[in-house]
């Protein structure tokens, strides 16, 4: 819970406003006021039962937008303009129907939440897509606004900085690339935002269908060894070292942090043995499907495993199998095709695979794991067969950690269209999020002109997830 401030110092231990917001942080890390304030009679609060449940979190992020019509939300009885070609199917959960797209999923149904009601009323993929992997509401609701020093930071980049790894130089990745729309503009919401760069995630850009693996600015060469890193790294801090003691910025201490980073990365034996997706049982990379999410998501397992705080992996885009003017899950043309031939058959298998491998592993109760884009698609079709972008309501499919699975969060109307019962807002995902990971949701931070701010504002964990 956040701390409550006067006007003054604390007439407990004389302590600054800024003393006692950088105490709250460390609750986050581990340590305890009650810790801290050793002889203090003050009893934290009850939490619910799940509290920090997941030690790690995966999310999916199905960029351009899935339709909830063909995915976890058919609408069989209505018009056929409506709910289009494809009928629903029984689940492993009594009376839950999905979309005939996703028959390996409906064999998962007893360990998935569904939120049939999330909702951002933006139809813009980048600021959308920033609401929710921020869980602020942006300033703009435009299309293509690029990111800037007053964004707030992402999800990934809050987990990473306020609960990192205690096992892995990684604490918060994406991979296998950011998210951009046509012409590589890169979306807001992707990083630590007004925090700045000490707050990126590692961003990996990768292909993990190619073995071995490269990954962009952090492979090593092949004439480099482990000794010789370590020899070129100390006449690097050496030189920084000098340079730092003439110009200090906080650009420059980040710079030093991100080279740090990437040396701890390199140098780490387990990390560096993550990326060896050639050591899986060659019948277990198939179920993950041989392309690029398949094998993205595989490798977010393999991080998790080895100690990753967060891994979000974001739906990719592939060349040739894109369809033009209708990348990734952007189905403005041909919904039924790309949904039935390309997009459903890769995410229904993969997600299966993935909720399946973590729990014969035993890591899926302390895995979160997040499947979600910026928004879902029109109820209804245009001329060219294809959906539209839809912000008024979707679906997100949440699974591990603890939950209940086998539920429903909500109800959209009768087409599709809008949130019928208990609409969920980015916020109220956000707060869940971070609860389950550890991370109170009204946690306070100091910004860079050491200002606080709250990780949430305006919304509250989701009763049904959380354990009250």
């Amino acid at each position: 819970m956040p701390v409550s401030f006067q006007s003054g110092p604390s007439s407990l231990s004389g302590w600054s406003r800024r003393e006692w917001l950088r105490v709250g942080g460390l609750g986050s890390l581990g340590l305890s006021l009650p810790g801290l304030l050793k002889g203090n009679s003050i009893t934290p609060p009850l939490r619910p039962t799940r509290f920090g449940r997941a030690k790690s979190c995966i999310i999916l992020f199905l960029s351009g937008g899935a339709p909830q019509h063909e995915t976890f939300d058919p609408k069989p009885e209505a018009p056929s303009e409506i709910r289009g070609s494809f009928r629903p199917i029984a689940t492993s959960v009594p009376g839950l129907h999905f979309c005939e797209t996703l028959p390996y999923t409906a064999t998962m149904a007893h360990r998935l939440t569904i939120i049939r009601s999330m909702c951002t009323d933006i139809h813009s993929h980048s600021t959308s897509g920033a609401y929710m992997l921020t869980g602020h509401e942006p300033l703009s609701k435009a299309e293509n606004v690029p990111p800037g020093p007053d964004d707030w930071p992402s999800m990934a980049a809050a987990i990473g900085a306020l609960k990192p790894s205690t096992r892995s130089p990684l604490s918060s990745v994406i991979l296998p690339d950011e998210l951009y729309n046509d012409g590589h503009i890169v979306w807001p919401g992707q990083n630590g935002g007004f925090m700045g760069s000490k707050w990126h995630p590692t961003l990996m850009k990768c292909d993990p269908t190619q073995q071995p693996m490269r990954i962009e600015g952090m492979t090593l060469d092949e004439r480099m060894t482990v000794a010789r890193l370590g020899e070129r790294y100390d006449l690097l801090r050496q030189f920084d070292g000098h340079f730092t003691d003439s110009v200090r910025s906080g650009a420059v201490t980040a710079m030093s942090e991100m080279h740090q980073k990437a040396f701890d990365l390199l140098h780490s034996d387990a990390s560096r043995a993550a990326f060896a997706l050639e050591k899986e049982p060659a019948v277990l990379r198939e179920a993950y499907g041989h392309h690029k999410f398949g094998q993205s998501v595989l490798l977010a397992r393999r991080l998790v495993e080895a100690g990753t705080r967060l891994v979000q992996v974001n739906w990719p885009r592939e060349g040739d199998q894109e369809v033009k003017g209708s990348p990734l899950w952007d189905t403005h043309a041909n919904n039924a095709g790309r949904v039935k031939d390309v997009l459903c058959p890769q995410f229904d298998r993969t997600f299966a695979t993935l909720i399946e491998d973590l729990n014969q592993r035993g890591l899926l109760d302390e895995t979160l794991v997040v499947a979600m884009g910026e928004f879902g698609r029109t109820p209804t079709h245009n001329a060219n067969g294809g959906r539209d972008h839809w912000g008024s309501v979707f679906s997100v499919a949440l699974a591990g950690a603890g939950l209940d699975g086998g539920q429903v969060i909500g109800a959209s109307d009768r087409l599709g269209a809008q949130p019928q019962d208990r609409p969920v807002r980015p916020a109220d995902l956000a707060a869940t999020i971070f609860h389950l990971l550890g991370l109170e949701p009204g946690t306070e931070f100091l910004d860079g002109l050491q200002r606080p701010r709250r990780l949430t504002e305006g919304g509250s964990a989701l009763k049904e997830l959380i354990g009250v």
